[in-house]
């Protein structure tokens, strides 16, 4: 995808107080729209606290979608296809055994297929920091490996996102796009917090 494919549109800025310190008026809260080609119109908005250092960013459609699921088998030549996160979407390369959830505090985001492998290469890496038993050190060096080899195109590897809302895409033409049936739903975790009445 070039920046053809990409349209910004208008954008603002105001101070408000931090979420996380409090502090008065410290927190610059910057919303942009684009129109991306073959998606449609997204908001991104990112909150930044110049007091605590606080960072938030997050990607909202703003057309209602179907759930859906996208996949990509990455390679070499896919590594710069864009990609739409929602907040609620779930990421994932079930052949390498990876997978991020949404939670209370997932972000959305737009990045490339590359950009996603170093979500993913940060996330293990992390992980790896904090595993303590042998069999752990071992699954996540592999996984670790195994997404190495496909950033340097040694390796083919499928990317699944799944997103209960529709607001999450990959674009690229080799690109599947396929309904969520509602088997699949029911297993997804959207990142919200729901209140039964």
């Amino acid at each position: 995808m070039n920046n053809d494919d990409m349209k910004t549109g208008k954008q603002a800025t105001m101070k408000i107080d931090c979420p996380v310190c409090g502090g008065k008026n410290t927190a610059s809260y910057l919303t942009q729209t684009h129109e991306l080609a073959y998606f449609g119109e997204i908001v991104e908005s990112t909150i930044q606290c110049e007091k605590c250092g606080f960072r938030h960013n997050d990607v909202l459609a703003t057309e209602q979608k179907d759930p859906a699921k996208h996949s990509l088998t990455i390679t070499k030549n896919s590594l710069d296809s864009r990609v739409v996160r929602s907040q609620s979407a779930t990421v994932s390369l079930p052949e390498i055994g990876i997978k991020v959830e949404p939670g209370p505090k997932s972000e959305g985001y737009i990045s490339n297929v590359e950009g996603v492998l170093v979500r993913f290469v940060r996330a293990t890496e992390r992980a790896l920091n904090m595993f303590r038993d042998d069999l752990s050190q071992e699954n996540g060096k592999k996984v670790l490996d195994n997404l190495n080899k496909v950033l340097d195109g040694e390796m083919e590897t499928l990317l699944l996102i799944e997103d209960p809302f529709g607001q999450s895409k990959i674009m690229d033409v080799r690109a599947k796009t396929e309904p969520l049936s509602d088997e699949e739903l029911k297993h997804l975790k959207t990142g919200f917090t729901v209140i039964d009445e």
